[in-house]
């Protein structure tokens, strides 16, 4: 199946909800038929932070979610080519639209309590890097994540995306990937799941594996709760398919995280 999850056509959402005044700066709602408030899922689309790619595909496993009695609110964002796209202002985007539900939690009968953050593929680094930077956030998870930005400049993933989406190299603007690379982040307060496929062609599996192993490492204040889950033979879309084996090792990671 693979890719083909991108160009299914994904259930309807409930309600598009706009967190800010930009044409991208909008959310997609769907909530369980359960009575509230729900449990809730803030997910963030990949596509290496570039306009190609929108939020449409991430429809399939956030009605997935909702149908399991988890509330999704399915993020977009600013990216590379859009007016005033890249960073800082996709990540400027990514926590004005956390605030955003957490500030109107109840109108929606959300759970603020509650709220798991993940994000696939470049959305991993996005979730992380929110983590990173908010201090609410309790439950993160990176599904195939762009977690070391360094390394993703050191071998050009995507055309040097992480160029693109930083604006310049790691020797250019030393600062943004300070700020950005989740790999160099402290998340001490966020209980952290990588979950990667062993045969994903598009992000290297030993970044979640290197990721875990380096924040595993680390003592005292900096120690993170950090865990890895590899997939074996999922490849990189395997992993936001609800019609895969894989999802359901992921939708039970995120079940658990939301109870």
């Amino acid at each position: 199946m693979s890719e083909e999850i991108l160009k299914l056509p994904p259930p309807p959402a409930d309600a598009r909800v706009a967190y800010g005044s930009d044409p991208n700066q909008f959310l997609d709602l769907r909530l369980p038929r359960t009575k509230g408030p729900h449990p809730l899922a803030i997910n963030i689309h990949g596509g290496y932070w570039r306009t190609k790619y929108n939020l449409e595909h991430a429809g399939h496993l956030c009605a997935a979610l909702a149908a399991k009695g988890i509330a999704t609110a399915n993020l977009e964002y600013r990216r590379v080519g859009n007016e005033d796209g890249a960073w800082p202002n996709t990540f400027a985007d990514i926590r004005a639209a956390y605030r955003f539900l957490r500030q109107h939690a109840a109108k929606h009968s959300l759970d603020s309590q509650r709220i798991v953050v993940m994000g696939h593929s470049a959305g991993g680094q996005l979730a992380l890097c929110l983590a990173a930077h908010e201090s609410s956030v309790k439950q993160v998870i990176s599904l195939a994540g762009v977690v070391d930005l360094q390394r993703a400049y050191q071998l050009h993933l995507s055309n040097d995306a992480v160029v693109e989406f930083l604006r310049g190299t790691p020797r250019e603007i030393p600062d943004h990937y300070r700020e950005a690379d989740p790999m160099h982040l402290s998340l001490p307060q966020a209980r952290q799941w990588l979950v990667h496929g062993s045969s994903d062609d598009v992000v290297p599996p030993a970044f979640s594996r290197d990721y875990v192993s380096a924040k595993q490492k680390r003592a005292g204040k900096e120690k993170e709760d950090v865990h890895l889950l590899e997939i074996s033979g999922a490849d990189h879309f395997d992993l936001i398919d609800p019609r895969t084996s894989a999802w359901k090792q992921i939708e039970q990671v995120i079940l658990q995280l939301s109870a």
